[in-house]
């Protein structure tokens, strides 16, 4: 941890002299390592309530949403996520459940306008939303263009109400590992609640490696989501484990199914 932690360090001071601000870091302020550490049963009764059920396959009908959301309820899933034409829909199917709903901008490339971001995001929680996962600019951060990235990731925060969670979605199959801990960082501190690993879109999804990366990077401050390529109860957990607090996946169901065949029906409630 030390050894990284001066890499994080070295990492912030070159981010502050291109943004000119000035970033604290959680560990230099609390001197404490995160701790992602949960026990099996614990993790099994809150995992339901850690999943946002997606469906972002671009040819998704209004019938495998209206059902998407009706095992979000069933099973006590934190969230739908899905694209913003079907925002509206979901809320009034979701209407006094405890289900949330969160949709995308700039998805699955990151390859906008910071402006078109911001526009697509402010319009999904004008009909609804409750969540933004928003795709960082790829292309900026591998050239170090770390204020474009910035004001990238800062121009959606602003767009929205105080109370919508923004996840910034790295896509770490692109990124070496300065990269991401420089997603992380500029995420941050432009105001993101979490940081996600992967669209499913990209070259490969969520690694326990990467999971554990970022949370030594951001800390307990704000949230880690695992996507892309989770499928089972196994590899679910082993996201847990590593810190993440929420997983992205299609395969809810069967990681719920999963759980169940390990501990019994009765350990499952809804997480917090």
């Amino acid at each position: 941890m030390e050894e990284l932690s001066g890499k994080i360090g070295e990492i912030k001071t070159e981010i502050e002299s291109q943004l000119n601000i000035s970033i604290p870091l959680w560990f230099e302020l609390s001197g404490d390592t995160a701790d992602a550490t949960v026990s099996d049963a614990e993790l099994a009764s809150r995992l339901p309530g850690m999943i946002d059920h997606t469906l972002l396959r671009p040819d998704a009908d209004s019938g495998e949403i209206k059902r998407l959301c009706e095992d979000a309820e069933k099973y006590g899933f934190y969230s739908v996520c899905i694209y913003s034409p079907f925002v509206g829909y979901c809320s009034e199917i979701l209407e006094g459940s405890d289900v949330r709903v969160c949709s995308v901008a700039g998805f699955p490339s990151g390859a906008f306008l910071p402006r078109i971001k911001a526009l697509e995001a402010r319009e999904a929680v004008l009909a609804g939303a409750d969540e933004i996962d928003t795709v960082i600019n790829i292309s900026a951060l591998k050239e170090n263009e770390l204020t474009a990235v910035y004001d990238d990731i800062r121009a959606v925060v602003k767009a929205v109400s105080d109370d919508t969670v923004i996840k910034v979605i790295l896509e770490t199959g692109y990124l070496n590992e300065d990269e991401k801990i420089k997603g992380c960082i500029l995420a941050q501190t432009a105001g993101a609640n979490f940081v996600k690993t992967s669209t499913g879109f990209g070259p490969s999804g969520a690694s326990v490696d990467d999971v554990r990366l970022m949370r030594a990077v951001v800390g307990p401050e704000i949230g880690v989501k695992a996507a892309g390529g989770i499928r089972d109860a196994a590899g679910a957990i082993s996201m847990v484990k590593a810190g993440a607090a929420r997983i992205g996946t299609s395969a809810s169901i069967n990681i719920v199914t999963g759980i169940r065949r390990m501990v019994g029906p009765n350990c499952l409630r809804r997480g917090n």
